[in-house]
């Protein structure tokens, strides 16, 4: 089963950095936007397991 939430992100001055907007206290970096949904996603799964 899928879940949608809201990924907050800005660019820093060399990262992409994001954090989840129902979980503030998760959050990642990726020097794309790519990255950074894929280190979110596996910042959740970690969080959850």
């Amino acid at each position: 089963m899928k879940t949608k939430t809201t990924m907050i992100y800005w660019r820093g001055e060399i990262f992409w950095l994001g954090k989840l907007l129902i979980h503030p206290e998760i959050m990642t970096r990726g020097e794309t936007l790519e990255e950074l949904e894929e280190n979110i996603k596996d910042a959740i799964s970690r969080r959850i397991a």
